[in-house]
């Protein structure tokens, strides 16, 4: 041990006041917009920085039965698991690198005894030892493999927050998707129970002569159309109960709701926040910055290969035991001590060592370009994103109005035709048109939940 101490008295300072090859990490300038597209006339909307996306996702979808799935999710979930695993390796690289800026120490023992027949004399003899190598980082190679390590570590980590962020949000979707059909199937069902008593009352009036054949036939025709389409609703239903089964890590199995879809409720408006902030928000940008870290140091690993390396040693201990050969059998000691430095200078490795150099550069411009690009992608989804809830939310209050106007037109006609004033194909029309417009309309209440989801997704909803 005070051998180890001394040579870390020794060493350190010329270690610490080494250099660093290779260029130190600045994060680049990357021109970014200063206003989300199609927001220009909303200048409240842009100055506003509390962010809709800086809310946790248990603020942001309040249904019970939601958030017990994302829970389930967030413990069970076999892609976050893997990604938590990950960080763990990561821990263990980041260990291994780290651990060759010290001093290597190592014990030996070593025991031996016997008897010589030339000279009838007996031994045992214990050697006890210890070893010291330690590599003197002057030009920073350890140092920047150490950086690099540790940045692949940060990476791992934000690339864990991409799984949450995509799981809430694949479970959100779905879970809005399952909702959709549920809406649809009900619907369907109740234009099935509507139309079975309109076939049941133009029966009827078939029987008094005010009602031809021809209306009971287009009559049963719509029953059939509605009644054709639920066995696809219900098979969609199971498959998406599948597929958030598995995102919850179970085996395919029923899923529980919460409240109805036209129950659910949306935010008066979505502040996206200023577009600066979505580069920290972002964990795939982080990711892709702390990529780009470990590349730039890299470079570093690469440039100090060109120079010397110097390993120092030493070794210390003593061999204590006894033997006949000395007088009245006397104990023997012996101190054992050693110490040494090398040098390794390469001198012609074939260009192996400039194009690892070439190397670590490309790979170093290769991470600043997908850094950028992580960047520009990022301002498209949250554009994307914004224009697709904004316009379906204009789409679904559009098609209310539409459906309420269908249902005036359905009682009108249904009126009219039972006072005798209309045939019975108009009732038909208004009830086919009312069926085919409720159903758009639910899919419209699904897709503008679902675009919600995207844009929490986009501006890296959750992030603190």
């Amino acid at each position: 041990m005070k051998l180890a101490r001394s040579v870390i008295a020794l060493l350190a300072p010329g270690w610490l006041a080494g250099c660093m090859a290779g260029p130190n990490y600045h994060r680049p300038t990357v021109p970014t917009p200063t206003v989300y597209r199609d927001l220009s006339e909303n200048p409240q909307l842009q100055a506003q920085a509390a962010s809709y996306a800086d809310l946790p996702w248990w603020e942001v979808f309040k249904d019970t039965k939601l958030q017990e799935l994302i829970r389930l999710a967030l413990k069970q979930n076999y892609d976050l698991q893997l990604a938590t695993e990950r960080i763990v390796a990561a821990r263990a690289e980041l260990a291994i690198t780290r651990s060759n800026l010290f001093p290597q120490v190592q014990g030996n023992g070593n025991f031996i005894g016997g008897q010589e027949d030339t000279a009838q004399s007996k031994y045992n003899f214990l050697t006890l030892t210890a070893d010291a190598a330690f590599q003197l980082d002057l030009f920073g190679r350890l140092r920047r493999a150490t950086e690099a390590s540790r940045a692949q570590l940060l990476a791992t980590e934000a690339a864990r927050q991409t799984v949450v962020l995509t799981l809430v949000s694949d479970v959100a979707a779905d879970y809005f998707t399952l909702l959709q059909l549920d809406l649809q199937l009900q619907i369907t069902r109740d234009t099935v129970k509507t139309q079975i008593d309109s076939v049941k009352l133009t029966n009827l009036r078939l029987s008094h002569g005010v009602a031809t054949k021809l209306d009971v036939l287009q009559a049963q025709q719509v029953l059939d159309t509605a009644n054709a389409s639920i066995p696809d609703l219900e098979r969609q239903i199971a498959q998406e109960e599948d597929a958030i089964s598995i995102l919850l890590g179970n085996y395919p199995q029923a899923v529980p709701r919460g409240l109805p879809l036209v129950e659910q409720t949306l935010p008066p408006e979505v502040p996206p926040g200023v577009p600066s902030s979505i580069i920290e928000r972002r964990p795939d940008i982080r990711e892709a910055e702390q990529n780009l870290v470990a590349a730039n140091a890299e470079i570093g690993v690469a440039k100090a290969a060109f120079f010397p390396q110097i390993s120092l040693t030493g070794s210390g201990g003593g061999a204590l035991g006894r033997s006949s050969t000395f007088t009245n059998l006397m104990g023997s000691q012996l101190g054992i001590w050693s110490y040494g430095a090398q040098v390794t200078q390469p001198i012609f490795t074939g260009g192996a060592l400039r194009g690892n150099l070439h190397l670590a550069e490309s790979q170093h411009q290769q991470a600043l370009l997908a850094y950028r690009q992580t960047i520009q992608r990022a301002f498209g989804d949250v554009s994307d994103a914004l224009i697709g809830y904004q316009k379906l939310h204009q789409v679904r209050l559009r098609l209310e109005d539409s459906v309420a106007d269908l249902q005036e037109s359905v009682r009108l006609s249904t009126m009219r035709y039972k006072g005798g004033t209309t045939t019975y194909l108009e009732v038909l029309d208004g009830q086919r048109s009312l069926y085919s417009e409720e159903l758009t309309l639910a899919g419209a209440r699904g897709s503008e939940y679902q675009s919600l989801v995207q844009l929490y997704r986009a501006l890296g909803g959750g992030w603190q």
